[in-house]
Formats: structure tokens, sequence, C-alpha cells
């Protein structure tokens, strides 16, 4: 939603002229174990590669490309055609069923025979598609085996899902193209109005389960693609139970499925039979607040290599042997956002455990806002790259003796490294972003000079932010403060990486811009995780109102005009910030927000509040809409010291408009004075025209209210 580079046309002038930055590769990848690539995103004019060992770059060099993402053909009315790794067939879902076609003959074979409105077959039913594979998979709920012979699946049962209608004032077939979004809410489809006018727009019936309500119910196929056999896995679809991402054994011989009860405090792994469907326990974990899902494993010879958290507090590699009797840590320390890069397990032995393996892993360890690549290899961890910069896209050699990785800080623009492994003495900077008239304190001085800050709230916790001065900062002025904020778990808002200058209209308008986080995001481990457990949105408001405190105390900030921002869970937070502390924000613009826990979908709410039978007393003190009396501003008192905007676009599929409107409801009972912005089929987020209007307005409102003007 925000513009990467927001800038005056004087300022680009300024930059493009003085050469200050190079053209930068925008990928790269390796085509040997000691010859990288790296490409540009003007087709290829610029590619080169590099010779690891002896430093020869070669120009005009092609990157390999991915020959599966050209498909040689579509079937009539196929979603998500996906190939099988040998790439000699192709998956697809039609109408709710689950089909294969060979690609050499084209014959479809079709393998389930259910698919319905309500009859899902490997297309994902919204809140899994939305919470658990996420929004990459475009509602893909297939997975082919290595071996390309099977295919595991879902089937969602959508029948006991409550409908919740979305309204659209325009007809089904309204062009929404200035909208950038093709008005797909593929988790529901256009319903007749009879008796309606044809001027009284459409309706979408969505299946999605709301707090409290009915999940889908789920069974988990596995499909012969040669012969179409389905068999099913030994679950009971009618427990109420989640089901992760499934992942298969190398060999294909085992589909791993990992379940979680409905409050996900307990995980298991199964080992599913591929022949039969049967099963058998690999994995337990428990934890007494909630947990994730098994996420980016790297399979080895005997096991698996996963990142948990439920032993130190912090994320940790274990080893998992494949029948699941041997389970072993691999790291130690504070590490978060940790992310297992690649493994050598090095020769066979007997009774392997994963200790003599060499584990690369990306993590923040040495600092809470950077990362590092790391190693760790018989219980030692080493940092590899320098933890001054914040460390991206990290890619190691196919042998792994080599990384080529880029580095950054809000300073420093975007380099790429590659570190020699073996002789880190030949480590070497093949690219550089900043061009021969950079200079961090000539162009921030005044574009405006990004820093990383941080406080401590009272009980302790170490919180960062990153602030950015106004263009030709004077410490003996005082500046108005914008604050941006999301507040959501285990999501940040602040990175030390380069962003090139996407607050730069604040600078330019005299605005202190900070972006802040909370103990939620995740800087302090499950610590700070779980002290938001069954009262999602209290401690991460009180965090924020001490981040208030925090910039007050300093000599130049203006005291009584400091506002926030932010869209979904940061507008819930902006919301309960103007409303309950208007002392310490005193103007903010709350976007998409969730104004009610028990209005929100059942896997994200409850996997934080536990649900609304177990926690009642939670669910009724974090309602926002509870807390719209604590809102200062009438008509008969307003001055122009406090001002709350909501927006939010009425085709959001995801948190719905109901929302917004039930705060509105309960700010016009309080008599309270605001502003609102509605988007006409917006979605989570405004595109094309409407993001434009939002932006602009948004501009207009805190120079109006931060700047008087």
């Amino acid at each position: 939603m925000r513009k990467l580079f927001t800038l005056a046309g004087i300022f680009v002038a300024v930059v493009l002229d003085a050469q200050v930055f190079n053209d930068f590769p925008t990928s790269y990848r390796w085509i040997g174990d000691n010859e990288v690539a790296f490409g540009f995103r003007n087709g290829g004019k610029g590619n080169f590669s590099v010779d690891v060992v002896t430093g020869e770059r070669k120009d005009g060099v092609d990157l390999p490309a991915d020959t599966r993402r050209s498909l040689p053909f579509s079937p009539d009315g196929a979603v998500n055609l996906t190939f099988s790794p040998d790439s000699t067939k192709m998956a697809f879902t039609r109408d709710n069923d689950l089909w294969v076609v060979d690609v050499a003959t084209r014959k479809e074979t079709r393998l389930t025979y259910d698919g319905s409105a309500v009859i899902l077959n490997g297309y994902a039913s919204w809140v899994y598609y939305e919470e658990i594979y996420g929004r990459a998979s475009r509602y893909r709920a297939f997975w082919w085996s290595p071996d390309s012979r099977k295919i595991g699946f879902c089937r969602f049962d959508n029948t006991e899902v409550p409908v919740f209608p979305i309204y659209s004032p325009f007809p089904e077939d309204y062009d929404r193209s200035g909208m950038m979004l093709s008005y797909s809410q593929k988790a529901g489809s256009a319903v007749p109005m009879e008796g309606v006018s044809p001027t009284g727009g459409s309706v979408r019936m969505t299946r999605y389960p709301k707090c409290g309500d009915n999940n889908p119910k789920v069974r988990m196929g596995i499909a012969d693609a040669e012969t179409g056999k389905v068999v099913w896995a030994d679950f009971n679809e009618e427990d109420d139970q989640y089901f992760g991402t499934p992942f298969w054994k190398p060999d294909g011989k085992v589909l791993f499925v990992q379940r979680e009860p409905r409050t996900q405090n307990t995980l298991d792994l199964y080992a599913v039979s591929p022949e039969d469907g049967s099963k058998s326990l690999v994995y337990h974990e428990s934890y007494p607040t909630w947990l994730d899902w098994i996420d980016g494993m790297v399979f080895g010879r005997e096991g698996l290599y996963m990142v948990r958290s439920f032993e130190t507090s912090w994320q940790q590699a274990y080893y998992l042997s494949y029948d699941g009797k041997t389970l072993k840590r691999l790291t130690s320390g504070e590490n978060w956002r940790m992310s297992i890069l690649s493994v050598d397990e090095g020769k066979p032995s007997r009774k392997f455990d994963g200790s003599t393996s060499r584990v690369f892993f990306l993590a923040e360890r040495d600092s809470r806002v950077r990362a590092s690549v790391c190693s760790a290899f018989k219980g030692k961890v080493t940092t590899i790259t320098d933890p001054a910069f914040n460390a991206s896209s990290p890619e190691l050699s196919p042998d792994r003796k080599h990384l080529a990785v880029t580095l950054s800080n809000s300073r420093t623009p975007h380099r790429i490294w590659i570190y020699d492994l073996v002789k880190p003495g030949k480590t070497f900077m093949v690219a550089d972003l900043a061009g021969k008239e950079f200079s961090p304190d000539a162009l921030f001085g005044r574009l405006g000079s990004p820093e990383i800050i941080t406080m401590t709230t009272h009980d302790g916790f170490e919180l960062p932010a990153m602030i950015v001065y106004p263009m030709d900062f004077d410490p003996s002025r005082k500046y108005p403060v914008h604050v941006d904020i999301y507040g959501g778990p285990d999501t940040p808002m602040v990175s030390d990486e380069f962003r090139g200058f996407p607050y730069a209209w604040y600078a330019a308008n005299g605005i202190i811009e900070v972006v802040a986080d909370c103990r939620a995001a995740g800087h302090n481990g499950r610590a700070g995780l779980d002290m938001i457990y069954r009262q999602l949105s209290k401690v991460e408001v009180e965090d924020f109102v001490e981040w208030a405190s925090y910039l007050k105390g300093l000599p130049y900030v203006q005291a009584d005009k400091i506002g926030v921002e932010g869209f979904s869970f940061g507008g819930t937070m902006t919301a309960l910030l103007v409303m309950e502390h208007s002392d310490a924000f005193h103007y903010g613009i709350a976007g998409g927000g969730v104004y009610d826990w028990s209005l929100y979908d059942t896997h994200y709410t409850e996997r934080f509040m536990d649900t609304p039978a177990n926690n009642p007393e939670g669910y009724s003190s974090t309602r926002a809409v509870a807390h719209a009396g604590a809102y200062p501003v009438k008509e008969s008192n307003y001055d122009g010291s406090v001002m709350l905007k909501l927006t939010h676009g009425t085709g959001d599929d995801n948190v719905h408009f109901q929302n917004t409107l039930m705060l509105v409801d309960a700010l016009q009972k309080a008599g309270a004075k605001f502003e609102l912005m509605v988007y006409p089929d917006g979605m989570h987020g405004y595109r094309g025209y409407q993001g434009s209007h939002f932006e602009e307005a948004n501009h207009a409102f805190w120079l109006k209210y931060l700047k008087g003007e």
C-alpha cells in the first residue's frame, strides 16, 4: 500500500543526475559449484556471471529458466494448473474436483467426483487459504509426490460453515480494472437476487467461519495419478481440528500430515501411507499458548531439519528422524525469524542424530532488527555475515563452499557479496547499489535520515523503532510526529535494511516519521509474544502508549501533535489508541481494522484468544467498539486537537466492512465527531484509483492536523 519512492521531482533529479545509485541485479542463481549468475529486470540486458574462485566475470549470461513456469496448454476451466516434478503431467481443479492431464497426449483423468458449491477437492476453503496455506497458494490444496506418481490433496466440506454476504453496489460483470483487482472473491459465488431491480447491485455469499462458528470438515486424500484410485488418510473428519500444509518424504513413500486441535496448543505430525491411508505418529509437541505449523523444513537422508520454539523461548533448529525415534536440538541462543537454508550431513554413520551436520540458517540472532547468515556444527553457532548489516536473499552454492547474499542497513544501500566459506579471506563484493556520488550524510541530511532507536518498557522489554528526521533537520526546533504501526503477532514493521525513501513525503513536509513495534512483533521471542495470549490488543496498546511517552520526551518533538496510522491489525491498534489514549496519540487513521474479535475468522483469532466459549471475558474486554465512549471529540467540543479517521473497503472478504460499520454505530451512539472514508468494492488494501485517493486524502489529513495547513 505504500509507494517505495515518493519524492518531489527536484529530489529525483538530484539523485539521478548525481549518479547516486547504480544499476543493481534483481536476482541471482548458482549455475555451478563455482559460478553464480546475476540478472536484471530489463529483459536480461546487463546479465553477467562470476566465477567465485578466479573472480572472472562473463557478460551476457542467461539465468537458468524455470521451464515448468511455461504451461504448454490449459484445459478448459482449469484452476491452479501445476506440473508434476517430472513435467510429464499437470494437475488442476475444475468445478471443485481434482483432475490430472498427460502433457504428451492431453488425456485427462478425473480423480474426484463429488465437487460442488460446498465440497471442494484440492481447492481450499477460505479460512485455510487465508490463514494456513497463505495467499501465495491461490487456494491450491493439492501436492505432487516427488516421484510424480501420487497427489496428496484436501477435501473440504463447507456445508456447516456459516455464510457471510458481501454486497456490491455494482453488477457482477462490472469492470473493476481501475481498482487493479479482478473482483473474484473465491470464498463465495454471486447469487441471484429475485425481485431486485437490475440496478440493485450484486451479492456474494462467502463461507467464512467467525470465532466460535463451525469450521470446514477436512479429509486428507492421496490419489494415484495413473489409475485415479483415491485412498483417504485415517483421520476422523468429525473432529474439531486443523490440518497444516502436508509434505512428502523425498522418496514419495510417505505423506507427512500435521494436525492441531481447534485450540492450536498441541501439534501432531503423522506419517501417512499412500497405499492404504494408515498413519503413525512421528512427532508430538505441546505449548501453553499456541503453536505454529512446521514450515520450511529441509530433508536429509534419514530425517528432516525444522525450526521450533517450544523449548528455550527462542527458535532453534532440530533434527527429527523420519520414524520419529530421534529428536535432537542443534542450536542454542536467541534466534528469531529463523529459516534453515541448507544442511551438509557429511558421511552416513550409525545412530545418526543430526548433531554432526552443518546447518546453515538465516536468523535475527546478533541483532533484533537485522538478520545474519549463520552455521551450526556440533553445538557451536558461527555468524557468517557481518551483523552490522541485514542479510537477505542468501543463496548457497551447490557444494556449500560459497554464499551469495545481499547486505544493507538503513543508511547503507544494498550490496551483493560472495562469501568463501572455506577461506573467509577470499570474500568479495560483486555489486553495489551505491554509486560514486553516494554519501549517506549528504543524501540523508536532505531527504530525511533514518535511524534505529530502542525503548525499554516499564517491565523490561526492549522494543525497536525506526525514526526518519525531516529534511534539513534542526534539533533546536519542534516537529510533529507521524507513527506507523501494525502490532499483530510476530509481524514486525521495524527492520534495519535499506528501503530507499518510502517516507520522503513526511521528511519533505517537516514531519518526523516513526515506525514502531510492540512486544507482539517477536523481537523478544516467545517471552513477549506469549503475553498477548487471550487478551489480544491489550499489552500491544500499552506498549504503543509507552512509545508516545518516549517520543514526547525528545526535545525536538511537538508533544501535542503525535499522529498514528495503521491498517488491518494496525487499524485496530490505531482506533483503540485514539479512542482510549487521545492524550498520547492525538490523531489517527485506522484502515480495515477488526473492532470486535468475535467478528474475525476462527483460525487466526482463536489461536491467540482461545475460543469465545473458553474466554468470554477476553473477547469482551478487547472489543474496540466497547471503547467508543472513551473517544473525547464531539461537535460541541471540537477544536482540532484530536481526530480519528476510519477507512474500509466494502468488498473486503478478509476483515469485513461489518467491523467498521459496528464501530461507526458505536461512535454515533456516543455522539462522537470523526471522519470516515469508504471504498466501494475495495478489498483488504486499496489499489488503483482507490489507492491513489487513499494516499492523497491521508496526506491532506496529516497536513491539516499535524501542520495546520
